[in-house]
């Protein structure tokens, strides 16, 4: 039985981490649409279908979300602790990509509920093997229900 590809949101304003997150999806033949908000309060319209989200199939429902915490507006730790506070969010997988090194925000986020912490790794290659890493995971990890298919 083959599973359904579930959308993957990612969270993140780094044009740089961005582009490389587009071409490692690319190189790794990622099936998993990828959709990409830019900082927390943006991310929070995508889950509520707010804003420029609020238009029918604008925003398909994530199966995971990759959430950096240094983010404009409302960082990663703010967002992850809005959805586990969030009755029809808060079993939405969070994975954290971060470049952050700090300990208190590695238990911050376990504390808030992340799934996993992930440090991005540095040069592409490196890169483009964790976000291949990342996907094999979650491909074999059985989601909530509402997370197959595309809705």
């Amino acid at each position: 039985m083959t599973k359904q590809p579930f959308v993957v949101l990612m969270a993140e304003d780094n044009e740089h981490d961005i582009l490389a997150t587009r071409r490692a999806w690319k190189k790794c033949n990622i099936a998993n649409p990828l959709h990409i908000v830019q900082n927390g309060e943006e991310c929070l319209d995508y889950l509520h279908h707010r804003g420029k989200y609020s238009e029918p199939g604008a925003a398909p429902r994530p199966g995971i979300l990759l959430l950096d915490i240094k983010m404009p507006r409302m960082d990663g730790l703010a967002v992850l602790k809005h959805i586990r506070k969030d009755e029809g969010l808060r079993r939405l997988p969070v994975v954290i990509l971060t470049t952050s090194k700090d300990e208190e925000d590695r238990v911050r986020s376990y504390d808030l509920g992340a799934n996993a912490y992930i440090m991005k790794p540095i040069g592409f290659q490196n890169f483009s093997e964790a976000v291949r890493t990342i996907n094999l995971f979650w491909e074999l990890v059985e989601l909530p229900e509402w997370t197959n298919g595309l809705k």
